[in-house]
């Protein structure tokens, strides 16, 4: 893999710092502040009411829907680009997608998870992070809080929440418009909306609609070129708004959005052909094109040929659905009611090629069905010295899998020839009893049927998960003025949940009837002892015991040792089980002002993720169940502007400690979901602006995080590392232990240092033309890739270009952007690198976006 030299940055050089917002155009409300200054005003709804960004005591980083527009940020993987702190992720399929902020998300590959970043749209909370991925389109702000999301917000969360909010209907006109983007890679994207007025000043209606379609920006040697990770998605949002008088709004939403998309494409880092320094060991790949004759890729740079070659093309399908109404009614001058109640649907599909090759071995379809209804009811009062909010929260879901995994008909072939050699070598046990009772059929003339395949082809492994989920919380929160200088803000959240989990598994042969694989639970004694009972039997001319005859049984079946793959393969009973848990969380924040221009504040948060229920098929004996995941956080920061120099500066220092964190890592033959055990995270982040003049801006943010497992006992060992080098992981106390200690360890794809500048000078054509040039340069550090920690699970340092240049045609009311992402085609890793199922010592990773290039054309009528 490329060598890139990175950028070294000293965070202690950032003493007091966290959370600024990049300097917007209007938007998120957005004003000129004062005549002698340039810095604008920025207002959020971080703490659920209006305020001024520079006196919200909150690490929040905003846009306005016009900055997104003239940015062209489509969805919420363009926005990781400008907020310090958020990772966002796409793996396997594109109903997988995962958030992060400040080192600590969720991984999207189990249904039982919540995400550990609260997602809301009109606030609404997003059950399901792959219903997110969508487009954003008419949006008037994105809102992302770093940190604990403990009191305010719909579901608790433990690391942050993403706040968007939409174009609310008008009765003005002037916010119609259509906008068209074409660019490389055959995208072309289109989408509108417009208001109109029923009846003046009482019920406004605005439609809504886009769509999104791009080839592929990787290619299948056997199934064509530029055909996986296009796009191909639609949506449309209807809403009404009901303004009878002064004091009562209402509120309509309904939205619908699709996706069916061939996604995603995960070539070769690494190869396992010929262990790179270990003479004579061979891995799969020398099975795989052997036997079946399939392509063998070299990994290393030719990962960055965006080439794979697979069975079937991976083809992923959503639908997301809604309906919300909110409700705003002000009850005295001081006094409003709130109530905001929605009813969603996710459905997705994805329909797998799983062993990654063209080699015809595993593929699974994994089907979900999702329906929420969530209430809040909220009182906001605000008068002189306190502002006070009292709410309660309802949260229902109803949650059903389908997953099936299928050993198609080279499933048998393949196993004999990798995957039952590594079974004799852990257990050797196993050949004395196939010999055994190999040599009792011979005794016999083969009465007694000699031991069957270890292997068949054509099995399937289903099993179903529903899952029923109710969540009702309680919170209220203040902010009281001490003094002119002082204000405390103080608040409290309790939370009650209950879930109810159901799986069924089932593991079905060529003719799709159950088998029973052998039972080795005990190392074989059992076997071991029906076969010699049913010897001596035969020795003194008596016919075996039917007990013992049925206990051999499944040893002479064809398919006995698939089991032995791992937890996706292994026989287990079906679960029913039971969650209830309370929690209380909150906040305490003590704000400083000393002036118009100074915001000091320090506060102390806790945050929450329900346990659950696992939806994945696991091994027997693991516990289905795991516990909450909470979050304590310190925060210094700091909000100060210089208006004479038209310079601001926002910027924190966190700390987080978080119990009980809920891992689920990939090990090559299934996932190991579980309470990792504890998280420390700690950092600083800031984000300035600088107006040197009318016509240049400057916008820097920076982010040092440095998250890392303080406790984790029973984490997953290394694969890759110890088949190439036969480096033994230093996790592993025994050569035995099937888990290892990664405590201390970091957590995987998340950079110690990420930092972006940003630089826009605007450059005259004409009096009817406003333009300007924007440079965009982005420093994300080194990252370890995989949860273990393998050393061969690595990714430099890189660097991101992005050039824009915006026209304004005002006469016409038109903007035209041309603009390029990743111009310098820089090549890097984006999600984490994974083992190959069932191939030891072979490593894949998900692509990033190479150059992209377009124009962008927005009409305003």
């Amino acid at each position: 893999m490329r060598q890139i030299i990175p950028l070294r940055f000293k965070p202690t050089a950032l003493s007091a710092l966290v959370g600024m917002s990049l300097t917007m155009n209007s938007g998120v409300t957005l004003a000129q502040e004062e005549a002698e200054s340039n810095l604008e005003t920025i207002t959020v709804t971080a703490q659920k009411r209006t305020q001024n960004l520079q006196d919200v005591p909150v690490a929040v980083t905003a846009f306005s829907g016009e900055q997104m527009a003239e940015s062209v940020i489509k969805d919420l993987f363009d926005l990781q680009t400008n907020v310090p702190g958020l990772g966002t992720f796409q793996s396997q399929s594109a109903t997988n997608s995962s958030f992060s902020i400040r080192g600590v998300g969720t991984s999207s590959q189990n249904f039982g998870l919540e995400s550990s970043v609260g997602l809301y749209v009109d606030g609404v909370y997003r059950a399901r992070q792959n219903s997110m991925i969508n487009n954003l389109v008419d949006v008037e702000a994105v809102e992302v809080l770093r940190g604990p999301q403990g009191t305010l917000f719909g579901k608790n969360t433990p690391s942050g929440a993403i706040l968007v909010r939409t174009v609310a209907p008008s009765h003005d006109g002037g916010d119609a418009f259509v906008e068209a983007t074409v660019g490389n890679y055959g995208l072309v994207n289109l989408s509108g909306a417009s208001s109109f007025s029923a009846i003046d000043d009482i019920l406004a209606f605005r439609v809504t609609a886009f769509s999104s379609n791009r080839d592929g920006i990787a290619s299948d040697i056997n199934l064509g070129e530029d055909t996986i990770n296009d796009r191909n998605r639609w949506g449309a949002r209807v809403q009404a708004l009901y303004t009878p008088n002064d004091d009562i709004s209402v509120r309509f939403i309904a939205d619908y959005a699709e996706i069916d998309e061939i996604c995603c494409a995960a070539p070769v880092v690494l190869n396992n052909l010929q262990a790179t320094d270990v003479p004579g060991r061979f891995g799969s790949d020398a099975v795989l094109s052997g036997l079946f004759g399939a392509t063998v890729f070299p990994g290393g740079n030719s990962f960055y040929d965006r080439e794979v070659a697979l069975n079937i093309l991976p083809e992923s399908t959503m639908e997301d659905r809604g309906l919300s109404m909110e409700i705003n009614w002000g009850l005295t001058d001081n006094l409003s009611f709130v109530s905001v109640s929605a009813v969603r649907e996710v459905d997705s599909m994805d329909n797998l090629d799983t062993d990654f090759s063209d080699a015809d071995i595993l593929s699974t379809i994994n089907v979900s069905q999702q329906s929420s209804f969530s209430q809040e009811l909220r009182l906001d009062y605000s008068k002189n010295k306190l502002n006070a909010i009292l709410g309660a929260y309802f949260f229902e879901q109803d949650l059903n899998l389908d997953y099936v995994l299928k050993g198609e008909s080279g499933f048998g072939t393949f196993f004999d020839a990798t995957v039952y050699p590594q079974v004799l070598a852990s257990a050797p046990g196993i050949q004395n009893l196939v010999d055994g009772l190999n040599g009792l059929s011979a005794l016999t003339g083969g009465l007694i049927a000699p031991a069957a395949s270890p292997s068949a082809s054509n099995v399937s492994f289903p099993h179903i998960a529903e899952q029923q989920h109710e969540s009702f919380a309680v919170f209220g929160q203040f902010d009281y003025a001490l003094t002119d200088e002082f204000t405390l803000t103080a608040g409290l959240r309790y939370t009650e949940e209950e879930k109810d989990l159901f799986s069924a598994f089932a593991e079905l042969d060529s003719s799709g009837n159950q088998f029973t694989p052998a039972n080795f639970a005990d190392g074989g004694l059992s076997l071991g002892a029906a076969l010699q009972n049913i010897g001596g039997a035969l020795l003194t001319g008596q016919a075996p015991a039917a007990s013992d005859l049925m206990t051999i049984a499944p040893l002479q079946s064809e398919g006995w040792g698939i089991p032995f793959i791992g937890a996706v393969t292994s026989t287990r009973p079906n679960i029913e089980e039971k969650l209830e848990d309370n929690q209380y969380t909150g906040t305490v924040k003590l704000s400083y002002t000393p002036d118009r221009d100074s915001l000091y504040y320090a506060s102390i948060g806790t945050g929450y993720k329900s346990g659950g229920t696992n939806t994945d098929r696991i091994t027997a004996g693991f516990n289905p169940l795991f516990e909450a995941e909470k979050s304590k956080s310190i925060e210094l920061g700091m909000k100060r502007d210089f208006p004479n120099q038209n310079i601001r500066v926002n910027a924190a220092v966190h700390k987080t400690d978080i119990t009980d964190f809920q891992a689920n890592t990939f090990t090559g033959t299934g996932f190991n979901l579980q309470n990792a055990g504890d998280i420390k995270t700690s950092g600083a982040e800031i984000e300035a602006t600088w107006v040197p003049s009318d016509t240049m801006e400057v916008n820097f943010a920076y982010a040092y995080t440095k998250a890392e497992f303080e406790t984790f006992i029973a984490g997953n060992c290394w694969v890759a590392s110890p088949f190439h080098t036969n480096t033994p992981d230093p996790g592993r106390a025994q050569p035995t232990d099937q888990f290892c200690d990664r405590s201390g360890d970091r957590l995987a794809s998340q950079p110690e240092h990420y930092a972006v500048v940003k630089v826009k000078k605007d450059i005259p054509l004409s009096n009817n033309i406003y333009s300007y040039l924007q440079v965009e340069y982005s420093h994300t550090g080194d990252r370890v890739m995989d949860q273990s920690n393998d050393p061969l699970h690595y990714s430099d340092a890189y660097q991101l270009l992005n050039l824009r240049f915006f026209m304004n045609f005002a006469e016409q009311d038109m903007d035209v952007i041309v603009w390029g992402r990743n111009v310098l085609n820089e090549e890097y890793l984006a999600n984490n690198t994974f083992n190959t199922p069932i191939q030891d010592g072979k490593i894949n990773a998900y692509l990033a976006e190479p150059a992209t290039f377009g124009v962008t054309l927005k009409k305003r009528f």
